[in-house]
């Protein structure tokens, strides 16, 4: 039926269809919310028991690499049934409220554009019209209740899964660190403590404020909130030179490229490639030995190693052809030991190497370290001693002039130092009172400094990369730390699983800018420009944040889950998933992809970037791909 509204005709059949859809759908959401909230509260969705009785298995068994593998694998479908839940909850609320404004817009067009009715008699006219008004009282009463208690529900169901989240994220994460520390009675009495300043240390700040009365006095309750130490810093030289050096950016020298910080300084870098037709792929080749570290390029050479429990190798291959050019064993180094027990994920050469152009370092499980010349010959080599953790040492390699820097953090007694180049001795070493880590060194040049980044629970700390002598430290961190940290425009960003996503602004009294707890990493290391910091997660979920006050811009989640570090390059992020597939898309404020490339073969190692070119290890196999 046809009527004038405006002087235009309305088709009052086609508002009130669409009245009518728009309410039963408003009905439905209501229902699914209405139902999902009971359910969830039948049913725990993030299966916390589950979770943290495979813990508890793992805690009287930390060898047991297969119950370690099938944790991962529960907590990676736990989160994706997490976040999809509460996307569902999210996306349900909205929809729930489009639905109604088209239904109010669709009865009020309706209403103006209905005719008058004929005269009838005037009492059963009114009877008719009362009937009417309380007819839409009551069903406008029902329908608001109904819609406030599902979008009341919505809320609480949200709240409620995040809380369940982070509160099994606790328990798993103490239940995991409970796990790394002998039973000792010291132990259990440090386990004890509350996580708060102990009393001596706010006696010791309060001695170090009264030494200088020009800084302005805290109450001891400031104190406590801000889990701040610093040592004096007077003594620090300004540092002159450039970090990274042109050489450097011209090359790929260290795991995630110079300085270890995920910047790659190509240009004119592929994005389109496919293994299984060619596309792209200049040469494959296959690797002797199984490992998961990435390759390092420098010149027209490209550096590898490899290691199971029997040998020790690293590899020499030209970088434009794939030749093999040598092979150097690692063998009779003084001190060493037999290679430790180790977890399939890591092996017995998880560590990247690195080379600055003159010689090629690479560091294994069992702490021997070797230098060789770039014809494969040894200068030197060494052992630092088994390192006490369940998986051997993992931490990569970095140069800063001509000092091998190296992580050193395990349980007995954790250190940073750096080893000259030329010959292997100590130049210096720093004592860490941290735990297991298993991140690596990131060094960037900090203002007038040249500053060495680590992170390992409970801190992430900065020391002088000429003397080790440590710049700032902040407690923000726990668990055993996989990600290495990243930095930009004078602030460092450290997370890792259970723990949280840290933005520190750094100097000689260092602050958290800002904190997030919904996207973390066990695995990948974020990446950080100016403007943005991306979070990489190991389920496949990438998220950019800004980077000075922590808003949340964008998350995309993929098909599969992140081993390798993403690599920003020409303002573009390169990400490999674990299946082998490049994800490429910009570095900015909205997801947008470029392409997606696939290499047809498993990956968990970071690609390395040279001359236009991409290095990928894969398997067995090494790939270079390029126009």
């Amino acid at each position: 039926m046809d009527t004038k509204f405006s002087n235009k005709p309305v088709n009052l059949s086609l508002w009130r269809g669409v009245a009518i859809v728009s309410g039963v759908f408003a009905i439905l959401i209501c229902a699914m919310v209405i139902v999902n909230y009971l359910q969830i509260n039948k049913v725990d969705p993030v299966n916390t028991e589950v979770i943290n009785t495979l813990v508890e298995r793992l805690n009287e068994n930390p060898n047991d690499a297969q119950l370690r593998e099938q944790i991962r694998e529960m907590d990676l479908l736990v989160r994706k049934a997490f976040f999809t839940n509460q996307w569902e909850v999210r996306t349900g609320a909205y929809l729930l409220l489009l639905s109604i404004i088209v239904m109010i817009i669709a009865m009020q067009v309706m209403k103006m554009g209905k005719k008058n009715l004929p005269s009838v008699d005037e009492d059963y006219q009114q009877n008719i019209i009362q009937y009417q008004k309380n007819a839409r009282k009551w069903v406008s009463i029902g329908g608001s209740v109904l819609i406030v208690v599902t979008l009341i529900l919505a809320f609480v169901t949200h709240k409620d899964l995040g809380t369940r989240f982070t509160d099994a994220a606790k328990v798993a994460k103490a239940e995991t660190v409970a796990s790394e520390v002998k039973a000792t009675p010291e132990a259990e009495q440090e386990a004890a403590k509350p996580v708060v300043a102990e009393k001596k240390d706010v006696e010791k700040l309060e001695e170090l404020k009264a030494s200088e009365p020009e800084v302005k006095k805290e109450t001891k309750a400031e104190v406590i909130e801000k889990p701040v130490e610093t040592k004096a810093v007077a003594s620090i030289k300004k540092y002159k030179g450039e970090y990274p050096t042109k050489e450097m950016m011209a090359n790929f020298p260290s795991f995630r490229g110079p300085g270890g910080n995920g910047i790659g300084y190509q240009k004119n870098v592929p994005t389109e490639w496919d293994g299984v037709s060619g596309k792209n792929i200049k040469w494959k080749v296959e690797t002797a030995l199984h490992a998961y570290n990435s390759p390092v390029v420098w010149g027209d050479k490209l550096f590898l190693s490899g290691a199971d429990a029997n040998q020790k190798q690293v590899y020499c291959y030209d970088k434009n052809s794939g030749k093999l050019l040598w092979t150097a064993d690692v063998k009779d180094i003084a001190g060493s030991s037999a290679a430790p027990e180790v977890t399939p994920d890591t092996g017995h050469a998880a560590a990247s190497v690195s080379t600055d152009g003159k010689s090629v370092f690479a560091i294994f499980s069992n702490g021997d370290l070797i230098a060789l010349d770039m014809k494969g010959k040894q200068v030197w080599s060494k052992n630092l001693g088994v390192p006490d953790n369940h998986y051997g040492h993992s931490s990569s390699l970095v140069v800063f002039e001509d000092k091998l820097i190296v992580q050193y953090d395990h349980k007995k007694s954790g250190k940073v130092m750096a080893l000259s180049t030329k010959t292997g001795d100590q130049i210096w070493s720093t004592d860490r009172k941290v735990k297991v880590s298993w991140a690596s060194p990131v060094i960037v040049k900090n203002g007038g400094r040249v500053e060495v980044i680590l992170a390992a629970d409970p801190c992430v700390a900065s020391y002088d990369a000429q003397t080790g002598e440590e710049l700032w430290k902040l407690d923000c961190i726990t668990g055993e730390v996989g990600p290495s940290v990243a930095y930009a425009n004078g602030i460092v960003f450290a997370l890792n699983e259970y723990a949280s996503l840290v933005a520190i602004k750094t100097g000689a009294q260092p602050e958290v800018l800002w904190e997030a707890y919904d996207y973390l990493s066990d695995v990948p290391s974020p990446i950080a420009t100016d403007k943005y910091l991306f979070v990489v997660t190991s389920y496949g979920l990438i998220a950019c944040y800004d980077a000075l006050s922590g808003e949340l811009y964008w998350e995309h989640e993929f098909d599969n889950g992140f081993y390798a570090s993403p690599i920003l390059v020409d303002d573009k992020i390169y990400l490999l998933d674990r299946a082998g597939s490049m994800h490429i898309f910009k570095a900015d404020k909205e997801f947008v992809s470029v392409a997606t490339s696939n290499l047809g073969e498993k990956s968990d190692s970071t690609p390395a970037f040279a001359d236009g070119h991409i290095y990928i290890r894969a398997g067995k196999n090494l790939y270079c791909i390029g126009k």
